[in-house]
């Protein structure tokens, strides 16, 4: 029966997708001689804010996440990133695969809110794997599920990220609006005679009700 064991060598940036996407290049190890068919695996990815430390700026900004630095030693809690399945191909010992992790600069995702929050340094992530081994066995292929107990860590370097963010949306950020409140929005903008949404919100905040 497989042994299989998991490691991340590195993270980056997709090339050319369409969406923003980081790709964990994930080692994977089998201790028991004979040659793997295929994988079907599933990956849950996670970041564990709780393994890292956090600058009074930081902290300032992250208040709508966590609450009050004060009480972070119960309100830490890990946040679920993606859930991702990925075939693997045959082989034997070992073997690199990319998994593909979807991001969003939606500012109504928790981890978008905790990764913008932060200045620098890096992201606590955990990467555990479940699925289903496909094996030669003495009697044919065989079947042999993944243990839940199998995980991986890495300390994404927050730079990464938001490089990434930054060549998807130039000087851009998202927000998401009620219909209601859009069409609102929407009807300031043509009275106004404005042009764009950032003109509309522009004169809105302006202490004055004028458009710097």
């Amino acid at each position: 029966m497989p042994d299989l064991r998991f490691e991340i060598a590195s993270a980056s940036a997709a090339v050319n997708a369409v969406t923003p996407q980081l790709l964990f290049k994930v080692g994977i190890t089998n201790s028991e001689a004979g040659a793997i068919h295929s994988i079907a695996l599933r990956v849950q990815v996670q970041i564990e804010p709780v393994r890292r430390r956090y600058s009074a700026v930081e902290k300032e900004h992250l208040k709508e996440l966590f609450g009050e630095p004060e009480r972070w030693s119960v309100s830490l809690s890990p946040l679920l990133w993606a859930n991702v399945n990925v075939n693997v191909r045959e082989f034997s010992g070992s073997t690199f695969i990319d998994v593909p992790v979807p991001c969003t600069f939606d500012f109504n995702v928790a981890i978008t809110k905790y990764i913008y929050g932060l200045e620098n340094g890096d992201l606590p992530t955990s990467l555990m794997f479940s699925g289903t081994a496909f094996y030669a066995g003495r009697s044919g292929l065989q079947i042999a599920q993944i243990p839940w107990d199998r995980e991986a860590n890495f300390r994404l370097p927050i730079q990464v990220w938001k490089e990434m963010m930054d060549r998807y949306y130039p000087d851009t950020a998202w927000i998401c609006l009620r219909r209601e409140l859009f069409e609102r929005l929407n009807e300031f903008r043509a009275r106004a005679g404005l042009q764009t949404w950032e003109q509309a919100l522009g004169r809105l905040l302006s202490p004055a009700g004028v458009e710097s």
